[in-house]
């Protein structure tokens, strides 16, 4: 896909979060790992545990005692596309699935799909949340 001419070749992303490359420059994420690494901290971070935004994240943690019911599996896949639609905006979220895995009974696979709203491009990811039993 052909980037349009205004926007610059190489996008960057937010959070910046830089690291120092091996030749000693700054080094940024791109838009893609940007994303991703969001999509992360949206999921992992408890409601109320940021001070200044006590209603960010879907505290998926919270369900890490559950037993591994139709009824927890649709509570997480609830939660994901409550919030990483409300705090991730360069993405449109396709949609999010969340399914037993046949050889670990207290896990379950959750696999988001969306598109990058800047490129178009379409994105997964996908993971696995061990539940109670």
């Amino acid at each position: 896909m052909s980037r349009a001419p205004h926007l610059p070749p190489e996008p960057v992303g937010w959070p910046l979060a830089p690291s120092i490359a091996a030749d000693g420059t700054w080094s940024y994420p791109d838009l893609e790992r940007s994303i991703r690494d969001q999509i992360k901290v949206i999921l992992l971070t408890r409601p109320g545990e940021l001070l200044l935004h006590p209603t960010f994240g879907a505290g998926l943690e919270d369900l890490l005692h559950e037993p591994n019911t139709l009824t927890a599996r649709r509570r997480i896949r609830d939660r994901i596309e409550a919030n990483v639609t409300r705090f991730e905006p360069r993405i449109a979220l396709d949609r999010v699935e969340v399914w037993s895995v046949a050889d670990r009974p207290e896990a379950v696979r959750v696999e988001l799909a969306y598109r990058i709203l800047r490129t178009g491009k379409g994105q997964a990811v996908t993971f696995d949340v061990a539940l109670g039993s």
